[in-house]
């Protein structure tokens, strides 16, 4: 059984190896900045730890592993571009660096790239694990629109927001895990309990996204209020609004779409709201129900303790991160 710490060093050193064409420089620069910048690898780690909770083995899931993280750095380089946003991860993001149409062709280039490293896949199990990377894929692209449409309709429930965070943020998750387990040889209904169990840890990491990008630290790694400078429909946004009385709404409401004012002033104005209607509390409550109900899932999954131990590691930094 590899640690989380091996894992992570193996996909830091895996990453660094991958090479791209020096020409076009602007096409390819964009990607390597990218992938080289210190994110987590919580998606391609996921993916690592299913595979070697059934198999000693893991080296054939590398390649599909590193489809996942080259997948998800192309997902944040177009998401940059449609939220206007300056920072990734701490530095400029791509759209800042150099300019939207680079960031949107790397993009496209780095979906090709990704299925170029599933391609590396056993060739007895590539039909399956293209069916799941599709099945993410595209579940992606529709949380993303969903999020897109939010931004301008109105009446918007907490049942909506669920929905497309599940497709937005869960399903690249839970097909990371599901992947592994099929790579590792897992039973079906394993495969089944793992991507259930990352559907709910989805849920409850993008909560806690949300939570972080206004009570986060300054390490966040994204300028702190930056979901209601954009008028995201966060999990906040949308708490608020349904606790607050007609005339807090009506502030709110307003408040989101005056143009008026400064981007710090705003902030704290609905920052100030927020805090009385308990927001914050709510998200942490939500968050631990989620992940309550994914750990439950995990605990039916019949392997021995020391087979899930790294996995369950990894839940519980993910659910105590400040960034």
């Amino acid at each position: 059984m590899y640690q989380l710490d091996e894992l992570l060093s193996l996909l830091e050193q895996r990453i660094k190896t991958i090479e791209l064409p020096q020409t076009p420089k602007q096409l390819y620069e964009p990607i390597s900045y990218s992938l080289n910048a210190q994110g987590k690898r919580i998606r391609p780690l996921m993916l690592l730890l299913a595979a070697n909770m059934y198999n000693d083995h893991i080296e054939e899931a590398v390649n599909a592993a590193l489809a996942i993280e080259i997948f998800h750095n192309f997902t944040l380089l177009h998401d940059d571009i449609m939220d206007n946003a300056p920072l990734r991860r701490g530095r400029p993001s791509v759209y800042a660096r150099w300019n939207s149409n680079i960031a949107i062709l790397s993009g496209d280039a780095m979906t090709i790239l990704a299925y170029q490293w599933l391609a590396r896949c056993r060739t007895d199990k590539l039909n399956i694990l293209l069916e799941e990377f599709n099945k993410l894929a595209i579940g992606v692209c529709e949380g993303q629109q969903y999020d897109m449409d939010y931004e301008t309709q109105d009446h918007v429930s907490i049942e909506n927001y669920i929905n497309m965070i599940t497709l937005k943020t869960s399903v690249l998750i839970a097909g990371a895990l599901k992947m592994g387990a099929i790579i590792g040889g897992a039973p079906k209904d394993d495969c089944d309990k793992l991507y259930d169990f990352g559907i709910r840890l989805g849920i409850a990491f993008q909560i806690q996204d949300d939570m972080l990008d206004l009570y986060g630290n300054k390490n966040f790694g994204k300028p702190i209020g930056g979901d209601i400078v954009s008028g995201k429909k966060s999990f906040l946004h949308l708490k608020a609004m349904e606790k607050a009385t007609e005339n807090d709404r009506n502030i709110l409401a307003k408040l989101i779409q005056d143009t008026s004012l400064d981007d710090q002033d705003k902030i704290s104005k609905i920052r100030a709201l927020y805090d009385y209607y308990n927001v914050k509390e709510e998200a942490v409550y939500a968050i631990n129900r989620y992940f309550s109900e994914a750990s439950d899932i995990f605990n039916t999954i019949d392997l021995p303790i020391h087979r899930k131990t790294e996995m369950k590691a990894l839940s519980l930094l993910l659910l105590n991160r400040e960034k």
